[in-house]
Protein backbone atom coordinates (compact mmCIF):
# COMPACT_ATOMS: atom_id res chain seq x y z
CA UNK A 1 0.00 0.00 0.00
CA UNK A 2 1.56 3.62 -1.15
CA UNK A 3 -1.24 6.67 0.02
CA UNK A 4 -0.64 9.43 -1.66
CA UNK A 5 -1.60 11.84 0.90
CA UNK A 6 -2.44 12.48 4.60
CA UNK A 7 -6.11 11.74 4.32
CA UNK A 8 -5.51 8.28 2.03
CA UNK A 9 -3.07 7.14 4.76
CA UNK A 10 -5.52 7.60 7.77
CA UNK A 11 -7.90 6.07 5.81
CA UNK A 12 -5.35 2.74 4.82
CA UNK A 13 -4.72 2.58 8.82
CA UNK A 14 -8.70 2.64 10.04
CA UNK A 15 -9.31 -0.37 7.66
CA UNK A 16 -5.92 -2.28 8.28
CA UNK A 17 -5.42 -5.24 10.49
CA UNK A 18 -1.47 -5.32 10.57
CA UNK A 19 0.75 -2.67 9.11
CA UNK A 20 4.78 -2.80 8.88
CA UNK A 21 5.72 1.03 7.92
CA UNK A 22 8.51 1.52 5.51
CA UNK A 23 10.38 4.46 3.74
CA UNK A 24 12.92 3.32 1.90
CA UNK A 25 13.35 0.16 3.27
CA UNK A 26 17.23 0.90 4.20
CA UNK A 27 17.07 -0.05 7.69
CA UNK A 28 16.71 -3.24 7.75
CA UNK A 29 13.74 -3.33 10.50
CA UNK A 30 11.57 -6.09 9.67
CA UNK A 31 8.47 -7.47 10.70
CA UNK A 32 4.91 -9.10 10.11
CA UNK A 33 1.94 -6.95 8.60
CA UNK A 34 0.89 -5.57 5.36
CA UNK A 35 3.62 -3.10 3.80
CA UNK A 36 2.56 0.83 4.15
CA UNK A 37 5.29 2.77 1.97
CA UNK A 38 5.23 6.52 2.43
CA UNK A 39 7.53 7.01 -0.52
CA UNK A 40 4.86 9.00 -2.16
CA UNK A 41 4.12 11.50 1.15
CA UNK A 42 7.25 13.49 -0.60
CA UNK A 43 8.57 16.90 -1.17
CA UNK A 44 9.59 20.26 0.55
CA UNK A 45 6.56 21.97 1.28
CA UNK A 46 8.22 25.02 3.05
CA UNK A 47 12.17 26.27 3.30
CA UNK A 48 13.17 29.86 4.68
CA UNK A 49 17.03 29.86 4.97
CA UNK A 50 16.58 32.84 6.84
CA UNK A 51 14.36 30.86 9.47
CA UNK A 52 16.50 27.98 9.52
CA UNK A 53 13.20 25.94 9.38
CA UNK A 54 12.55 23.23 6.78
CA UNK A 55 8.95 21.58 6.36
CA UNK A 56 8.86 18.11 4.05
CA UNK A 57 7.01 15.15 4.10
CA UNK A 58 8.46 11.80 5.61
CA UNK A 59 9.18 9.93 2.47
CA UNK A 60 11.39 13.16 1.06
CA UNK A 61 14.56 11.38 0.33
CA UNK A 62 17.67 12.64 2.10
CA UNK A 63 19.30 13.85 -1.13
CA UNK A 64 16.51 15.99 -2.08
CA UNK A 65 17.06 17.63 0.91
CA UNK A 66 20.51 17.79 0.95
CA UNK A 67 20.87 19.05 -2.16
CA UNK A 68 18.15 22.18 -1.75
CA UNK A 69 19.97 22.87 1.68
CA UNK A 70 23.18 23.10 0.01
CA UNK A 71 22.22 25.76 -2.70
CA UNK A 72 22.10 28.42 0.53
CA UNK A 73 25.24 26.47 2.08
CA UNK A 74 23.21 24.88 5.05
CA UNK A 75 22.75 21.55 6.16
CA UNK A 76 21.29 19.15 8.41
CA UNK A 77 23.51 19.10 11.24
CA UNK A 78 22.95 16.31 13.05
CA UNK A 79 24.60 14.61 10.11
CA UNK A 80 22.18 11.52 9.28
CA UNK A 81 23.60 7.59 8.39
CA UNK A 82 22.83 6.39 5.28
CA UNK A 83 22.42 2.21 6.45
CA UNK A 84 22.88 1.09 2.49
CA UNK A 85 26.63 -0.03 3.22
CA UNK A 86 26.49 -1.30 6.56
CA UNK A 87 23.22 -3.44 5.50
CA UNK A 88 24.00 -3.83 2.36
CA UNK A 89 20.53 -2.14 1.23
CA UNK A 90 19.74 -0.14 -1.86
CA UNK A 91 16.66 1.89 -1.16
CA UNK A 92 16.39 5.87 -0.42
CA UNK A 93 16.78 7.35 2.86
CA UNK A 94 14.00 9.29 3.70
CA UNK A 95 12.82 11.81 6.62
CA UNK A 96 10.53 9.74 7.78
CA UNK A 97 13.00 6.84 8.71
CA UNK A 98 15.64 9.45 9.36
CA UNK A 99 13.21 10.71 12.59
CA UNK A 100 11.56 7.37 13.10
CA UNK A 101 15.09 6.21 14.18
CA UNK A 102 16.24 9.22 15.81
CA UNK A 103 19.37 8.81 13.06
CA UNK A 104 22.57 10.66 13.89
CA UNK A 105 26.04 10.73 13.01
CA UNK A 106 29.42 11.58 14.76
CA UNK A 107 28.40 15.16 15.10
CA UNK A 108 25.71 14.24 17.69
CA UNK A 109 28.60 14.98 20.20
CA UNK A 110 28.42 18.50 19.35
CA UNK A 111 25.06 18.92 17.92
CA UNK A 112 22.42 16.42 19.17
CA UNK A 113 20.33 14.08 17.68
CA UNK A 114 17.82 14.28 15.24
CA UNK A 115 14.95 14.77 18.06
CA UNK A 116 17.45 18.21 19.29
CA UNK A 117 16.50 19.31 15.65
CA UNK A 118 12.79 18.20 15.58
CA UNK A 119 10.20 21.29 15.25
CA UNK A 120 7.08 19.45 14.75
CA UNK A 121 5.23 16.18 13.39
CA UNK A 122 2.50 15.49 11.70
CA UNK A 123 1.40 11.72 11.99
CA UNK A 124 -1.50 9.32 11.85
CA UNK A 125 -2.44 7.42 14.81
CA UNK A 126 -3.44 3.71 15.68
CA UNK A 127 -7.15 4.92 15.49
CA UNK A 128 -6.43 6.98 12.03
CA UNK A 129 -7.10 10.13 13.57
CA UNK A 130 -4.49 12.60 12.31
CA UNK A 131 -2.42 14.63 14.82
CA UNK A 132 0.07 17.53 14.79
CA UNK A 133 2.48 18.05 17.16
CA UNK A 134 4.67 21.48 17.26
CA UNK A 135 5.67 24.06 14.98
CA UNK A 136 8.19 25.68 13.12
CA UNK A 137 10.27 27.09 15.98
CA UNK A 138 11.75 25.53 19.11
CA UNK A 139 9.77 25.84 22.09
CA UNK A 140 8.18 24.32 25.53
CA UNK A 141 4.88 22.51 25.53
CA UNK A 142 2.65 21.05 28.23
CA UNK A 143 1.48 17.69 27.98
CA UNK A 144 2.80 15.00 25.80
CA UNK A 145 6.11 16.11 24.02
CA UNK A 146 4.98 14.02 20.75
CA UNK A 147 7.81 15.36 18.92
CA UNK A 148 10.56 14.17 21.11
CA UNK A 149 8.09 11.09 21.18
CA UNK A 150 8.13 10.04 18.14
CA UNK A 151 11.66 10.20 17.31
CA UNK A 152 13.02 6.74 18.15
CA UNK A 153 10.05 5.44 17.88
CA UNK A 154 10.95 3.48 14.85
CA UNK A 155 7.09 3.30 13.39
CA UNK A 156 5.28 1.66 16.44
CA UNK A 157 3.24 5.07 17.92
CA UNK A 158 1.96 6.07 14.21
CA UNK A 159 2.48 6.54 10.47
CA UNK A 160 4.42 10.21 9.53
CA UNK A 161 3.17 12.69 6.82
CA UNK A 162 5.65 15.45 7.79
CA UNK A 163 8.44 16.47 9.81
CA UNK A 164 9.50 19.86 10.35
CA UNK A 165 13.03 20.54 10.93
CA UNK A 166 15.92 23.45 12.11
CA UNK A 167 18.77 23.73 9.83
CA UNK A 168 22.16 25.44 10.18
CA UNK A 169 24.80 27.12 8.44
CA UNK A 170 27.56 24.66 6.97
CA UNK A 171 30.70 26.04 7.74
CA UNK A 172 33.54 27.78 5.86
CA UNK A 173 35.82 24.59 6.79
CA UNK A 174 37.01 21.06 8.50
CA UNK A 175 40.11 19.58 9.36
CA UNK A 176 40.67 15.82 10.67
CA UNK A 177 43.56 15.43 12.85
CA UNK A 178 44.83 11.96 13.44
CA UNK A 179 46.83 9.67 15.84
CA UNK A 180 47.90 5.72 15.26
CA UNK A 181 48.74 3.09 17.13
CA UNK A 182 46.44 3.53 20.17
CA UNK A 183 44.94 0.76 22.35
CA UNK A 184 41.40 1.53 23.20
CA UNK A 185 41.97 2.24 26.59
CA UNK A 186 44.53 4.84 25.28
CA UNK A 187 42.40 6.33 22.51
CA UNK A 188 39.38 7.00 25.32
CA UNK A 189 41.65 9.11 26.95
CA UNK A 190 43.10 10.83 24.06
CA UNK A 191 39.23 11.51 23.03
CA UNK A 192 38.01 12.45 26.18
CA UNK A 193 40.45 15.13 26.66
CA UNK A 194 40.40 16.57 23.32
CA UNK A 195 36.20 16.66 24.22
CA UNK A 196 36.85 18.13 27.25
CA UNK A 197 39.16 21.25 26.03
CA UNK A 198 37.69 24.42 24.63
CA UNK A 199 38.17 23.80 21.01
CA UNK A 200 34.39 22.87 20.15
CA UNK A 201 35.48 18.60 18.88
CA UNK A 202 32.56 17.75 16.22
CA UNK A 203 33.71 14.57 16.03
CA UNK A 204 35.82 11.91 17.85
CA UNK A 205 36.18 8.64 17.17
CA UNK A 206 38.47 5.60 17.06
CA UNK A 207 38.78 2.43 14.64
CA UNK A 208 40.37 -0.65 16.11
CA UNK A 209 43.00 -1.26 14.58
CA UNK A 210 43.14 1.51 12.80
CA UNK A 211 43.75 5.25 13.67
CA UNK A 212 41.87 7.71 16.43
CA UNK A 213 40.54 10.50 14.90
CA UNK A 214 39.10 14.25 15.88
CA UNK A 215 37.26 16.55 13.29
CA UNK A 216 36.89 20.61 13.76
CA UNK A 217 34.41 22.76 11.71
CA UNK A 218 34.53 26.50 11.24
CA UNK A 219 36.11 29.66 9.87
CA UNK A 220 39.61 29.18 8.23
CA UNK A 221 41.55 31.16 10.76
CA UNK A 222 39.71 29.56 13.79
CA UNK A 223 40.16 25.64 12.57
CA UNK A 224 43.93 26.47 11.87
CA UNK A 225 44.32 27.89 15.59
CA UNK A 226 42.53 25.11 17.21
CA UNK A 227 43.92 22.51 15.01
CA UNK A 228 47.39 23.82 16.80
CA UNK A 229 45.85 23.75 20.23
CA UNK A 230 44.66 20.43 19.52
CA UNK A 231 47.65 19.25 18.44
CA UNK A 232 49.92 20.25 21.17
CA UNK A 233 47.23 18.96 23.49
CA UNK A 234 46.66 15.23 22.08
CA UNK A 235 49.90 14.24 20.15
CA UNK A 236 48.69 14.66 16.74
CA UNK A 237 50.51 13.03 13.85
CA UNK A 238 48.54 14.29 10.46
CA UNK A 239 46.01 17.07 9.45
CA UNK A 240 43.79 17.11 6.47
CA UNK A 241 41.59 19.56 5.65
CA UNK A 242 38.70 20.69 3.28
CA UNK A 243 37.05 18.08 1.11
CA UNK A 244 39.58 15.30 1.68
CA UNK A 245 38.29 15.70 5.75
CA UNK A 246 34.62 15.74 4.86
CA UNK A 247 35.33 12.54 2.68
CA UNK A 248 36.90 10.83 5.69
CA UNK A 249 34.11 11.63 7.90
CA UNK A 250 31.27 10.98 5.34
CA UNK A 251 32.79 7.11 5.51
CA UNK A 252 32.86 7.24 8.88
CA UNK A 253 29.16 8.48 9.14
CA UNK A 254 27.65 5.67 7.03
CA UNK A 255 29.66 3.17 8.86
CA UNK A 256 31.45 1.99 5.45
CA UNK A 257 34.07 0.36 7.77
CA UNK A 258 31.80 -2.77 7.67
CA UNK A 259 30.37 -2.55 4.41
CA UNK A 260 30.73 -6.12 2.88
CA UNK A 261 30.67 -7.69 6.32
CA UNK A 262 29.15 -11.37 6.99
CA UNK A 263 29.28 -11.19 10.40
CA UNK A 264 26.68 -9.92 13.17
CA UNK A 265 26.96 -5.98 13.82
CA UNK A 266 25.72 -4.22 17.06
CA UNK A 267 25.45 -1.44 17.96
CA UNK A 268 26.37 -0.07 22.15
CA UNK A 269 25.50 2.82 24.01
CA UNK A 270 27.56 3.40 27.65
CA UNK A 271 29.31 5.53 29.00
CA UNK A 272 32.47 6.72 27.06
CA UNK A 273 35.06 5.38 29.89
CA UNK A 274 33.19 2.23 29.61
CA UNK A 275 33.68 1.61 25.53
CA UNK A 276 36.97 0.05 26.24
CA UNK A 277 35.95 -2.26 28.85
CA UNK A 278 33.81 -3.79 26.57
CA UNK A 279 35.42 -4.24 24.17
CA UNK A 280 38.12 -5.91 26.10
CA UNK A 281 35.38 -8.49 27.09
CA UNK A 282 33.81 -9.35 23.83
CA UNK A 283 35.49 -11.20 21.04
CA UNK A 284 35.41 -8.49 18.46
CA UNK A 285 36.28 -9.04 14.51
CA UNK A 286 35.73 -5.17 13.97
CA UNK A 287 34.56 -2.37 15.82
CA UNK A 288 34.49 1.78 16.29
CA UNK A 289 34.21 3.90 19.06
CA UNK A 290 32.33 6.57 17.89
CA UNK A 291 31.38 9.63 20.29
CA UNK A 292 34.25 9.51 22.39
CA UNK A 293 33.44 5.72 23.43
CA UNK A 294 30.03 6.63 24.43
CA UNK A 295 28.14 4.66 20.99
CA UNK A 296 30.39 1.78 19.95
CA UNK A 297 29.91 -0.24 16.77
CA UNK A 298 31.18 -4.02 16.12
CA UNK A 299 31.25 -6.93 14.00
CA UNK A 300 30.59 -10.17 16.22
CA UNK A 301 30.42 -13.74 15.11
CA UNK A 302 27.12 -14.69 13.66
CA UNK A 303 24.95 -15.77 16.27
CA UNK A 304 26.49 -14.30 19.33
CA UNK A 305 24.87 -12.45 21.90
CA UNK A 306 27.10 -9.43 23.64
CA UNK A 307 24.34 -8.86 26.22
CA UNK A 308 25.44 -12.29 27.70
CA UNK A 309 29.21 -10.86 28.12
CA UNK A 310 28.46 -7.00 29.38
CA UNK A 311 26.44 -8.53 32.69
CA UNK A 312 27.52 -5.69 35.43
CA UNK A 313 27.88 -2.62 33.18
CA UNK A 314 25.19 -0.43 32.39
CA UNK A 315 24.34 -0.36 29.27
CA UNK A 316 22.06 -0.38 25.84
CA UNK A 317 22.85 -2.69 22.98
CA UNK A 318 20.55 -3.10 19.61
CA UNK A 319 21.23 -5.57 17.05
CA UNK A 320 21.66 -3.49 13.80
CA UNK A 321 21.90 -7.09 11.62
CA UNK A 322 22.54 -10.38 12.62
CA UNK A 323 21.07 -13.39 14.59
CA UNK A 324 22.30 -12.93 17.65
CA UNK A 325 20.03 -12.52 19.53
CA UNK A 326 16.52 -9.88 20.04
CA UNK A 327 17.18 -6.84 17.83
CA UNK A 328 16.25 -4.61 20.84
CA UNK A 329 17.79 -4.41 24.32
CA UNK A 330 14.88 -6.14 26.60
CA UNK A 331 13.22 -3.47 28.97
CA UNK A 332 13.42 -3.32 33.18
CA UNK A 333 9.73 -4.04 33.73
CA UNK A 334 9.04 -0.34 34.89
CA UNK A 335 10.23 1.23 31.40
CA UNK A 336 8.56 -2.09 29.43
CA UNK A 337 5.21 -1.12 31.77
CA UNK A 338 6.00 2.63 30.34
CA UNK A 339 6.54 1.43 26.70
CA UNK A 340 3.64 -0.67 27.02
CA UNK A 341 1.25 1.90 27.87
CA UNK A 342 2.68 4.58 25.32
CA UNK A 343 1.69 2.20 22.80
CA UNK A 344 -1.81 1.26 24.11
CA UNK A 345 -2.57 4.78 24.43
CA UNK A 346 -1.04 5.44 20.18
CA UNK A 347 -2.17 2.48 18.97
CA UNK A 348 -4.71 0.71 21.11
CA UNK A 349 -5.06 -2.15 18.46
CA UNK A 350 -1.32 -2.81 18.33
CA UNK A 351 -1.48 -2.76 14.47
CA UNK A 352 1.85 -0.74 13.66
CA UNK A 353 5.37 -2.83 13.23
CA UNK A 354 4.34 -5.40 16.08
CA UNK A 355 7.07 -6.76 17.81
CA UNK A 356 9.32 -4.10 17.11
CA UNK A 357 10.45 -2.75 20.12
CA UNK A 358 9.00 -5.68 22.68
Amino acid sequence: MRPANETELAEIIRGADQLRIEGGGTRGLACAGEVLCTKALSGVTLYEPGALTLVAGAGTPLSEVEDLLAKDNQRLAFEPRRMNALLGTTGETTLGGIVATNNAGPRRISTGSCADHLLGVRFVDGRGDIVKNGGRVMKNVTGYDLVKLMAGSHGTLGVMSEVSLKVLPKPETEATLAMSGLSPKQAQAVLAQALSSPFEVTGAIHNVGGETLLRIEGFEDSVTYRAGQLQALCGVELSVRGDDSRGIWENLRDLKEFEGSKHDIWRLRLKPSDGPEALARLDVINAVMDHGGGEVWLEQSVGTDVRAQLNGMFYDAQLIRGEGGPRFQPQPPVLAKLQAGLRAQFDPRNIFNQGLMG
